[in-house]
């Protein structure tokens, strides 16, 4: 793989600013956005009057804790457009999650915000290794999903020639990265699996395509399937992490040259780390949930936005913001199986350590008597295994579950190209329990 590291004249003055500095940003920035929600937002005004507190009140950033947080349901309580800070005809753009658990989660953008959230992505994909120039191949969704347009935005943003293809119609997408020659693609990490399967089974050598980079970001994934993707397709796997209600993509991103950890653009989101049950504020170095208040947004603050994602702070290394470590799992994806609490990236771990096995696989949950019961159904990576060479390969990842996770489950081997593929979110859990 080519070494990518940006210069360091090319980064954006805050991302190597001293602390002291980035911290008085921060400060200064957090004062007008906690006013601008007050002010303009009807939730935020009764949220704050009722936990005592008034923007006034902030005088560091650690007074931010006595503020109230912000969930989606509160985000559902108000749709559609009851949590803008502007009038409806300033917002330039409308976004919305896909609601498949309720109403979708609606948000806004002033010019100001698309402008900030291209610079912000810009900034992530240049961190990933892309220059200007080269092309970019973005198999996100387009529509309300805020994947598509984030990324094609920041790459003309950073001068890239974008190729906006978009999910789905996987044999075309092969034929437009050999045609193309794209430098990079975004996309989910397991689209990109798709897309691996696909270029194989088309007979095209995944080493000899164009790509130098890939950037995945909208899902949980490991360090084994960064491993995997990397020696499959000899380019580098970075990792992009967003949301759309904070922005979108390019919250937080991996630098190509060290890829530990996804440096968070500190000057436009403030992080905090919490116990997901009391909502204590951890120290840097804890792990627990993922929060954001948003520092520069005006069309839709927010202000301690719970993510339900977990990860931890640590200090910068190849840029001054702290990097959050990659998402081990949501508070709201675990499993608690009999006691035990298991989140599939863990599975994802053991199934990787696997030859036979692909990195396809889902997590099912049943309950055919009084107890929860979980079966693995995972592909095997080709056909010419023994009925004895099964159940081994399924006896050795049983083992494995129980050994390092704590669980007893079933394992369900599975023919190639016999689970359903994605081509957006992955949904890793079937939940077929009784409600």
């Amino acid at each position: 793989m080519q070494d990518l590291t940006p210069a360091r004249e090319t980064l954006d003055p805050i991302e190597v600013a001293s602390i002291d500095e980035l911290r008085s940003l921060q400060l200064e920035r957090l004062r007008w956005s906690l006013g601008h929600a007050y002010e303009h937002v009807a939730h935020y005004r009764a949220a704050f009057d009722e936990a005592g507190v008034h923007p006034g009140d902030l005088r560091e950033l650690s007074d931010l804790s006595r503020f109230p947080f912000t969930t989606k349901q509160d985000l559902r309580a108000n749709y559609p457009f009851g949590m803008f800070a502007v009038p409806r005809e300033q917002v330039a753009r409308v976004h919305a999650s896909s609601g498949t658990t309720g109403k979708p989660t609606v948000v806004g953008y002033t010019q100001r915000d698309i402008d900030t959230w291209a610079s912000v992505v810009a900034r992530s994909i240049r961190a990933s290794g892309v220059r200007p120039g080269m092309r970019v191949h973005i198999a996100y969704g387009y529509g309300l999903f805020t994947g598509g347009l984030g990324a094609h935005y920041g790459a003309e943003r950073l001068g890239c020639t974008v190729i906006p293809v978009s999910g789905g119609m996987t044999e075309r997408q092969i034929q437009l990265i050999v045609d193309f020659e794209p430098d990079a693609i975004m996309v989910t990490p397991s689209y990109m699996l798709s897309l691996l399967d696909e270029m194989r089974a088309q007979g095209v050598d995944p080493q000899g395509t164009s790509l130098k980079v890939g950037i995945f970001g909208a899902e949980p994934w490991t360090e084994a399937m960064r491993a995997e993707m990397e020696e499959a397709l000899d380019m580098h796997a970075v990792d992009i992490y967003g949301l759309s209600e904070v922005i979108g993509p390019g919250v937080a991103n991996e630098c190509v040259e060290t890829k530990d950890g996804l440096h968070i653009w500190e000057d436009h989101f403030y992080p905090e780390i919490i116990d997901p049950v009391t909502g204590e504020v951890l120290p840097d170095g804890a792990e627990g949930e993922l929060v954001f208040t948003s520092l520069t947004k005006e069309a839709m603050p927010v202000v301690r936005y719970r993510t339900r994602d977990l990860t931890r702070l640590l200090p910068g290394t190849a840029r001054t913001m702290r990097r959050m470590e990659k998402i081990t799992g949501r508070s709201d994806d675990m499993i608690i199986l009999r006691g035990v609490n298991l989140f599939p990236t863990q599975v994802e771990e053991l199934i990787l350590d696997l030859p036979a096995l692909a990195p396809h696989f889902e997590c099912v949950l049943s309950r055919p008597d009084r107890l929860d019961e979980l079966t693995v159904r995972v592909e095997l990576r080709d056909t010419g295994l023994t009925a004895d060479e099964r159940a081994s390969v399924a006896a050795r990842l049983r083992g494995q579950v129980k050994a390092r996770i704590g669980v007893s489950v079933g394992i369900e081997l599975v023919e190639p190209m016999g689970l359903v593929r994605s081509v957006g979110k992955i949904k890793r859990v079937r939940d077929e329990r009784p409600a």
